[in-house]
């Protein structure tokens, strides 16, 4: 989701630099985690907030943020620069 968020607000980069600050949002975001101070598990405990920084740290989240953005780059890579080819 936030490969498609990046590549809807900045449709004309590159797609691997996409792919690069996809992967440092949500790695950031979810080492973000590591830290529970009161401040930030307040904005946790909204909706909003637990949505977008979530509440604990998963080294299993890393890698399925890393799986979703490959699939993310490799449909975006066949649909728009390999639609010419014909099966």
């Amino acid at each position: 989701m936030v490969y498609l968020g990046f590549g809807f607000l900045f449709n004309k980069a590159k797609i691997r630099n996409l792919a690069l600050a996809s992967m440092t949002f949500s790695y950031l975001i979810e080492i973000s985690q590591l830290y529970q101070g009161e401040w930030i598990n307040s904005i946790r405990n909204t909706t909003l907030g637990a949505l977008i920084l979530g509440h604990g740290f998963l080294f299993s989240d890393l890698i399925c943020y890393t799986i979703g953005i490959l699939i993310g780059v490799v449909f975006e890579y066949l649909y728009f620069y390999k639609k010419d080819c014909s099966l």
